[in-house]
């Protein structure tokens, strides 16, 4: 799940947790909060747009997925005013911090890594700000050096 660190960062998450995982307006991001994912799941924190964009962390899921009340709130940045209430367009989950790694694991070092060729973030082009990962990718993510106490 990616954020822009001067947006929303991990500490910011740390600071206040657990909170909602609210602005997210694409259609395959909604099925995936409604479809995917449930509580109890662990997710990485990645920082997009950032100097370096990787992962910084890891978050736990901890709600069912609900309306994000962002789209009803004509002052956000996120409101939709074709979302009606009685059938909103938009989910969001509640997400709680896990752990803050020792360092960002880079885009780059992610691309490099082998068994991760196919991780849906480390294809060029993919702009989605939520995406699966396997079992398989987790574990060797997991397995990169200098990233946990």
């Amino acid at each position: 799940m990616k954020s822009e660190p001067d947006v929303y960062s991990i500490d910011d998450l740390a600071a206040k947790s657990p909170a909602m995982w609210e602005g997210c307006r694409n259609y395959t991001v909604r099925n995936f909060f409604r479809d995917s994912m449930g509580p109890g799941d662990l997710a990485f924190f990645h920082n997009s747009n950032s100097d370096p964009s990787g992962i910084a962390g890891i978050m736990e899921i901890v709600s069912e997925a609900y309306p994000d009340p962002t789209q009803f709130d004509p002052t956000s940045h996120y409101f939709d005013p074709k979302s009606p209430k009685e059938a909103p367009r938009w989910l969001l989950r509640d997400v709680s911090f896990v752990e803050r790694f020792k360092r960002v694991i880079s885009l780059n070092e992610l691309r490099a890594t082998p068994g991760l060729e196919d991780m849906m973030v480390c294809r060029k082009g993919q702009r989605l700000s939520v995406m699966p990962v396997t079992p398989e990718e987790w574990k060797i993510v997991l397995s990169l050096p200098n990233m946990r106490d």
